[in-house]
């Protein structure tokens, strides 16, 4: 009983020891810096905890990279290999992220697997602009060229962007060694965020131009001509390169994207390529068929009616709708809804040639209807 209590106390014990940095990372006390980094780059991504959420993962992730930590540089690697953790406490080099760059140096093997990789310390890039067009619908069917007016903020001309009074220079920002970024502690990484002092700019400047007061930019209202494609449709995004907002000195300027609205037609509508609208004929024409001439959005055009056309029937015109913005000389069709028309008001000439027509028509049947049969046995 007492030889288990004893056993069971010795396992307790081994439990709290820290465990050997070369048992975490599979490899043998002569492991090279390559099979050092290989062996770290495969556990980190089985339990990187982006990728790994089962419970312990974290903690699992933490002792990989203390254990990579020490062992991957060399001082520190010379010190445990001879005394240990305690060795490496008593010198002040204990393992953790405090000693190293952690986030930095897990980049460096991963690059952006996970999307936090290093981030660029080059200047920042303009931000993409958005203009909101309003077209007429028969100009979103012809294109053209329409002149629009876009406010954004360019960058001085005084001080070329660089917000420095003209005949200064700005000078290196000492918090960020003109990097722009600096490293802040976030849980157990260390990751990138803009220089509090310069605001991510990696400059500082003592004497400010007196145009943008110091910013670099100003804000102007640029016309540009912007090219409609024929077809366009309601709900599309043109992109005018280079035409948003302007960056930090020496970096691109943003994207314009305009987007389109069209207004209603009190005739026609659209559904993609296809035109529809709706056309009144006469009894006559419905009956006897022939052809009308019918409004298209590229001009008029004839229409063939065929006999006994019943009202509510819908006639296809082929290539006679809108062009396609993505299949050049493609077009679609305009569908015709025929409605017959009746005329609230008639001549006497009128009145007398459909009771006519109506005598004829009765004539014509041997058979009476089923209405006017009903209507019979009801008056009997």
């Amino acid at each position: 009983m007492l030889g288990r209590q004893i056993e069971s106390l010795i396992f307790e014990l081994e439990a709290m020891l820290p465990r050997d940095y070369y048992e975490i990372l599979g490899v043998n006390k002569g492991a090279s810096e390559s099979d050092l980094k290989k062996s770290y780059r495969k556990l980190a991504m089985k339990f990187h905890p982006d990728r790994n959420k089962e419970a312990g993962a974290e903690e699992k992730f933490k002792e990989i990279s203390e254990a990579y930590e020490v062992l991957s540089d060399s001082d520190k690697r010379s010190v445990y290999d001879q005394f240990g953790h305690d060795g490496l406490k008593g010198r002040g080099m204990g393992g953790g992220f405090g000693g190293a760059d952690m986030f930095s140096q897990f980049s460096d093997l991963f690059g952006d697997m996970f999307g936090g990789g290093r981030r660029s310390s080059g200047p920042r890039r303009g931000a993409d602009l958005e203009y909101r067009m309003v077209l007429d619908f028969i100009e979103a069917i012809e294109g053209g060229k329409k002149e629009i007016e876009v406010p954004k903020n360019v960058h001085c001309r005084p001080c070329s962007g660089s917000g420095a009074k003209p005949g200064s220079t700005p000078t290196t920002c000492g918090t960020c060694a003109g990097r722009g970024k600096v490293l802040q502690q976030q849980a157990f990484f260390r990751v990138e965020a803009p220089c509090p002092h310069c605001g991510g700019r990696g400059k500082q400047i003592k004497d400010p131009c007196t145009s943008c007061s110091g910013q670099g930019l100003v804000r102007e209202v640029e016309k540009l001509t912007v090219t409609i494609p024929a077809g366009i449709d309601h709900g599309m995004r043109l992109r005018v390169t280079g035409k948003g907002a302007a960056g930090a000195p020496g970096a691109p300027v943003g994207d314009l994207y305009v987007s389109i609205t069209l207004r209603k037609h009190e005739f026609f509508e659209r559904d993609g390529a296809d035109i529809y609208c709706t056309v009144p004929i006469s009894y006559s024409k419905a009956c006897l068929g022939g052809e009308v001439v019918v409004p298209t959005v590229t001009g008029k055009a004839k229409l063939k009616i065929p006999k006994g056309t019943p009202s509510g029937r819908v006639l296809r015109m082929s290539g006679k709708g809108a062009p396609s913005v993505n299949r050049k000389g493609r077009f679609g069709n305009q569908h015709v809804q025929l409605v017959v028309e009746v005329p609230e008001k008639l001549s006497a000439k009128e009145v007398e040639l459909l009771e006519a027509l109506e005598e004829i028509a009765e004539g014509k049947s041997n058979k009476k209807g089923f209405l006017r049969r009903f209507m019979e046995e009801l008056t009997n």
